[in-house]
């Protein structure tokens, strides 16, 4: 039997939520003192702690949750472990591949380490994991694609940079101007303000979502749980990614799982 390792970050309503999106509420419509049963009510947006997105999350007629067929979401991949990045830094398919193999249609989770900033972490820090993590370079899109990839993860709040999100371009815009501070720090890292525009040109913004999901490339965020585990890193695994049969839905709660062979 396999040993199991749960991938996934906990989740209730003290969760931060994604910039703009509803917050994740549970409450009690049912008591078993008064009822006789304990029932629980919940109203949230898809993307709350470990979830799926689809394809229909940024593509009009793209597919929805019910719609991936589960042989993409289970079988043969490999963690790569690039736990080292710091704050904002920028990764590469080249420093992947650096540490592990990933082949032609494996399932590819990236453990940058930013789960231990995570909500309910013991060194959870909000605002250091939804606008400060680490991200891809652009160029890993292709990368994906040409690898065949249809599934992959990460363990922070987005597949995309915060330079290519609201995060490092408008929030806060008008108010606490959090995207200045962003922007101030990326300049300070990369030598300046037009370093920046080189590294994240605009055609960058959100590219992990726009590029990759009409070629059916889907992708899970805020993993956590047992991601970093020293024997799960830059090896063969067999890992997967179960959301609940959502019909229609853009993105579900799902729970990220490695298998290894003991």
């Amino acid at each position: 039997m396999p040993k199991i390792y749960d991938l996934s970050q906990p989740l209730n309503a003290d969760c931060s939520f994604w910039p703009f999106y509803p917050p994740f509420e549970a409450k009690y419509f049912k008591r078993k003192s008064e009822h006789g049963v304990n029932a629980q009510y919940i109203q949230t947006s898809n993307h709350m702690g470990t979830h799926l997105d689809a394809p229909r999350h940024f593509v009009t007629n793209g597919k929805t949750i019910d719609q991936l067929p589960l042989e993409w979401l289970y079988g043969p991949g490999v963690i790569a472990d690039l736990s080292d990045l710091k704050e904002l830094d920028v990764f590469t398919p080249q420093m992947i591949e650096e540490r592990v193999e990933v082949r032609d249609g494996d399932i590819l989770f990236i453990n940058t380490g930013w789960h231990k900033y995570s909500f309910l972490a013991p060194d959870g820090d909000e605002e250091k994991y939804i606008q400060r993590h680490p991200g891809p370079h652009h160029s890993i899109c292709q990368w994906l694609l040409d690898k065949k990839i249809h599934l992959w993860g990460v363990d922070m709040i987005s597949t995309d940079h915060p330079m290519n999100l609201p995060i490092g371009r408008f929030l806060g815009r008008g108010g606490l101007e959090h995207w200045q501070k962003v922007r101030a720090q990326c300049e300070d890292k990369f030598g300046g303000s037009d370093k920046v525009d080189e590294l994240f040109p605009a055609e960058a913004y959100q590219l992990t979502h726009n590029a990759l999901f009409p070629h059916d490339c889907v992708h899970v965020e805020n993993m956590g749980g047992q991601i970093g585990a020293p024997e799960l890193q830059n090896r063969r695994l067999t890992l997967g990614a179960f959301p609940w049969l959502f019909k229609g839905g853009e993105a579900a709660f799902c729970r990220a799982v490695a298998f290894l062979d003991e």
